[in-house]
């Protein structure tokens, strides 16, 4: 009997790393063909510069900060939003009925597919609320979109802290509103902004979202209002490959966006990496 447990374990560790394995052997495929596909795009002049003639041309760096503007502005809006949500979910709310309903909404929001949230904001934020197609309703709409993903987070990292923390805090004097800002929040800091870099990497990288609500095949000038349209990257790279006049002559410059895409990206995850490490090391007092 045992040495079947034995077998048995050996065969489910041997799939276990087998599947790992796979993924890790996928992703670097992947990365791998991008490259390949588009370093030849690669230069100074790529990421600094406007397209020129018909997008076969020239860079991308209107679309790179058009990216970051989306991003930063949907920080802005999903940030506090989301983390005082949490905040009430895991300090304050008493009613398991009203936490049940919330996490229900939070979970199904967190299901809805991209483009429907490009077309909820093409509804309210374009149109109803007459923002237009601009960088105001391209963030709102992808900070609603990235709000289940803070939520989320932050309460994972809140519940994390010890309930005997609040508690020794409490038995002090301190006020629910002290223990959590002095107590609790720094414990819970490194988790939270892990969420974060996660959720602003989602911004960079959706495309359905701002294609209804902010993004713009071309713009000539750099915005100067919230309430202008932008480039981004995803959207470059979508138009480039489906619906550009040179498609076959642009194939590397869509490699060649792609790849600056995916360096934003592990540049934003390497930086929540490291405020994390930093932050539990201060906590440490390491």
């Amino acid at each position: 009997m045992k040495k079947r447990s034995d077998i048995t374990e050996k065969i489910m560790f041997g799939v276990i790393r087998g599947a790992s394995l796979f993924i890790i052997l996928f992703l670097f495929l992947m990365i791998g063909y991008i490259i390949k596909s588009g370093y030849t795009a690669i230069s100074w002049e790529f990421i600094m510069e406007f397209p020129r003639n018909s997008m076969t041309e020239g860079g991308i760096f209107p679309a790179i900060m058009g990216t970051l503007y989306l991003m930063i502005g949907s920080s802005i809006i999903s940030i506090p939003i989301g983390i005082m949500t949490a905040i009430y979910l895991t300090e304050y709310a008493k009613s398991p009925k009203i936490i049940k309903i919330v996490r229900l909404g939070i979970n199904n929001l967190a299901g809805v597919p991209s483009v429907v949230f490009g077309l909820f904001g093409l509804s309210l934020f374009v149109v109803f609320l007459n923002f237009g197609t601009s960088i105001l309703a391209g963030s709102f709409t992808l900070g609603v979109l990235n709000l289940p993903v803070i939520i989320r987070s932050t309460e994972e990292a809140l519940q994390v802290v010890p309930q005997t923390y609040r508690e020794a805090s409490l038995s002090l004097g301190a006020t629910k509103w002290q223990t959590i800002y002095k107590i609790v929040w720094p414990n819970a800091l490194p988790g939270i902004l892990t969420g974060i870099m996660l959720s602003m990497g989602r911004a960079a990288g959706e495309t359905a979202p701002i294609m209804f609500t902010a993004a713009a095949f071309y713009t000539p000038d750099l915005p100067v209002s919230v309430f202008n349209e932008v480039m981004a990257l995803p959207y470059h790279i979508y138009i480039l490959a489906t619906a550009g006049t040179h498609i076959q002559e642009t194939r590397h410059l869509q490699y060649g966006t792609a790849i600056i895409l995916i360096l934003l990206v592990l540049l934003l995850n390497t930086a929540g990496l490291y405020l994390r490490y930093r932050f539990r090391r201060k906590l440490k007092g390491i």
